[in-house]
């Protein structure tokens, strides 16, 4: 009888640890399902900053700027203000003004970029020698308090790169490049590479699209849409009333801007509420 007991006791026991991992399962999985930002469509403008001071009174929900430009404070003021901030990141070119620079092997550095003679393509089916100036700078991002990070120059395999890269190696990379900045809780976001979009919209978080209106390449990004994942477009030839109605139908963050991206000027497709 008394062994009865024991056994029954040691039972409930059992039962009652494994309830308590299972609640602690159950508690665990939807914190790391939300470990970073997940941005949902919008037509809500977005801004997209490279150059000069950050303007911190240009009222968009998101803004974009340069990671190795952007100082931690900054960042923190626009996150006090409510807005998330995306980290741009150049991850399948060279810049002769980086910090970093000397870091990648020679042999990896292609062809100048046209239209940008500071730089020059990566080759990307061999990224592992340039990994972990990537890594750094994502992990950059990730001190500085950006909420996601944006890959520039991902598309190099449908560019005269100076390298025979192939759709699956740029694949390849691009996903290493997602997964990077998942494991440093940082949305990833996809760049100009919308004949993959398809293939990479489950991989990543959000994309950001130049031109596409102009070029008529927007309807590669509703992959994204379909998935519920934002996405951030800009045009630099167009006026807004020659691509915003379009915009707003597709579920597009739409911007117009100047190539030089100082912060004006600003002309969003929906304007911010007064």
């Amino acid at each position: 009888m008394l062994e009865a007991v024991k056994s029954g006791r040691k039972s409930r026991f059992r039962i009652g640890v494994l309830m308590l991992a299972i609640g602690l399962i159950a508690m665990t999985v939807p914190m790391q399902a939300q470990a970073w930002w997940k941005p949902k469509p919008t037509v809500q403008a977005w801004q997209f900053q490279l150059q000069g001071k950050i303007d911190r009174s240009v009222p968009a929900p998101v803004f974009e700027t340069d990671g190795d430009f952007t100082s931690r404070e900054t960042v923190q003021a626009l996150r006090k203000k409510g807005v998330k901030v995306i980290c741009y990141l150049n991850a399948g070119s060279w810049e002769n003004f980086r910090s970093d620079r000397n870091r990648f092997p020679g042999r990896v550095l292609g062809k100048r970029y046209d239209g940008y003679p500071d730089e020059r393509w990566l080759d990307v089916s061999r990224y592992r020698l340039f990994a972990p100036v990537i890594e750094d700078r994502v992990r950059n991002c990730r001190r500085k308090g950006f909420h996601g990070v944006e890959f520039d120059n991902v598309n190099g395999w449908e560019n005269p790169t100076g390298f025979s890269i192939t759709r699956t190696e740029q694949l390849r990379y691009n996903r290493w490049l997602a997964r990077l900045a998942h494991r440093n809780r940082l949305a990833a976001g996809l760049k100009n590479d919308g004949p993959q979009a398809r293939e990479l919209a489950g991989a990543f978080d959000f994309a950001v699209v130049e031109q596409c209106f102009q070029y008529d390449e927007c309807g590669q990004y509703r992959p994204f849409l379909n998935r519920g994942k934002a996405v951030f477009s800009v045009e630099y030839e167009l006026p807004t009333s020659a691509f915003c109605d379009r915009a707003v139908d597709l579920g597009f963050s739409a911007i117009s801007k100047d190539y030089d991206l100082f912060a004006l000027p600003w002309d969003p497709c929906i304007p911010p509420p007064t």
